[in-house]
C-alpha cells in the first residue's frame, strides 16, 4: 500500500481539519493503533458517555445490545478499528479534530438505540438517519455573509461559486466533518456531495488560526447535535457539491464547470 501521508500532508485543502491536530499520525508507513491512540489521549477525547476513548480491533459479531457499535462506544469508550482501513482511520482522526461534536453524535445515537431497543423496533428512525448522514458525509459551512448561505440553500450554484467567488473565498469556510467524505476526497469524482450544516459566524472568526476556528466550530456543532429538535431528518442538511468549492478542484476555475446540471442540480 502506498504511503498515505502524501494525501494527508500535501493533498486537497479538504483535509485541512485533520492536519490541524493529526500531524503526529502522518508517517511514511500506515499509523499504528498505538500512534493513533496517542493522538486521542493527547486531546483527552471522551465518548458520549464521558469515557476515555480506547482503540480496539474490529469486533467479529454483535450478540447483545451492549455490544452494538455506538452502545459499546458510549458505555466503554471502545472505538473499533480495522487495520489499514481508510474509513476507520478517518473516523479516528475526525474524533481528534472534532471531539465534542463526535461525542454528541455518539450520545444521540446511544439514546436512539435505547429507545429502539425498548420498543423492539428493527428499523432506525429519521433522526438516526440524519445523524448518520452527517457523521459519514457531513460538511460544516461557516460564513459571515448570510446572502452566501442563502445561495447555498437556494441551490444557486453558479451565482455562489462563480459570480460571488471573491466573497465566498473571503467570507466562507468549508470544513469536512464526515469520515466517509474524507475517504471520497482521496480520489475525488464528479458527483461527490457533502451534507452541509450551515453556521453564521462573525467576520473576526474568519481571521483566527484554523485550530481556533475548529475549537469554536466543534463546540457549536456539539450544541446543535445535542438539541433534540435538530436532525429530525436528512432534509435538515443542505447538499454541497464539494468539487464546486473554490480551490478544491482545478476544473472549477472555468465558469462552464458550473453548467453541469447533473452535478449542480436544481432544487426540487
Amino acid at each position: 500500500m502506498k504511503a498515505w501521508d502524501s494525501h494527508f500532508l500535501e493533498g486537497s485543502p479538504l483535509f485541512a481539519p485533520l492536519r490541524a491536530h493529526g500531524a503526529g499520525a502522518a508517517t511514511p508507513d500506515w499509523p499504528t493503533l498505538v500512534e493513533l491512540q496517542a493522538l486521542l489521549d493527547a486531546r483527552g477525547v471522551l465518548s458520549g458517555g464521558g469515557v476515555a476513548l480506547r482503540l480496539i480491533p474490529q469486533a467479529e459479531r454483535v450478540a447483545t445490545f451492549e455490544e452494538r457499535y455506538e452502545v459499546r462506544l458510549f458505555l466503554k469508550g471502545e472505538l473499533q478499528l480495522r487495520p489499514q482501513n481508510w474509513h476507520d482511520l478517518f473516523n479516528v482522526l475526525t474524533w481528534v479534530a472534532y471531539p465534542r461534536a463526535k461525542a454528541a453524535l455518539n450520545a444521540r445515537h446511544y439514546q436512539a438505540a435505547l429507545t429502539q431497543h425498548a420498543q423492539g423496533r428493527l428499523n432506525r428512525g429519521p433522526a438516526q438517519d440524519a445523524l448518520t448522514l452527517f457523521d459519514e458525509g457531513g460538511m460544516i459551512v461557516a460564513a459571515s455573509d448570510t446572502e452566501l448561505l442563502q445561495d447555498l440553500r437556494d441551490f444557486a450554484w453558479k451565482r455562489l461559486f462563480w459570480e460571488r467567488r471573491a466573497r465566498v473565498e473571503q467570507r466562507m469556510r468549508w470544513l469536512v466533518f464526515g469520515h466517509a467524505l474524507y475517504e471520497k476526497a482521496l480520489e475525488p469524482y464528479i458527483g461527490v456531495t457533502g451534507r452541509g450544516l450551515l453556521l453564521t459566524v462573525e467576520a473576526e472568526f474568519l481571521a483566527r488560526p484554523l485550530a481556533e476556528q475548529l475549537a469554536i466550530i466543534d463546540e457549536r456543532i456539539a450544541m446543535v447535535i445535542t438539541n433534540e429538535s435538530r436532525f429530525g431528518g436528512t432534509r435538515d442538511l443542505t447538499p454541497v457539491p464539494v468539487l464546486g468549492v473554490p480551490g478544491v478542484w482545478p476544473a472549477n476555475e472555468n465558469p462552464a464547470f458550473y453548467d453541469n446540471a447533473g452535478y449542480f442540480r436544481e432544487r426540487r
